[in-house]
């Protein structure tokens, strides 16, 4: 089964910043206890300081499922996130396994 590789960017509406940079330190740090996260971080950008971007790998599509249907993904990311944003984008990839 394929790791999964998710990178999700979002724009925050302005003068949002300081509500929603808290809720995402929030969200990276329940995320990293979750048993198929293997990787969840967090980046600014340097040049739209209104827009960061995370980069979350998990061990199997099973995990990214159990990540989205965890209440603090609901909680922070539903109904706190989303509506202090203007876009939010996600691509996810396989991850090949690794060949002998």
């Amino acid at each position: 089964m394929p790791e999964v590789q998710l990178i999700a960017r979002h724009t925050m509406k302005p003068g949002t910043e300081n509500d929603v940079l808290p809720l995402v330190e929030q969200l990276v740090d329940a995320a990293r206890t979750e048993p198929g996260n293997l990787a969840f971080d967090a980046y600014r950008n340097m040049r739209e300081p209104t827009s960061y971007v995370l980069l979350e790998r998990y061990a199997s599509r099973e995990a990214l499922a159990a990540h989205r249907a965890s209440p603090h993904f609901q909680e922070i990311v539903i109904e706190q996130l989303v509506p202090r944003l203007t876009t939010r984008t996600i691509d996810e990839f396989d991850i090949p396994e690794e060949r002998e």
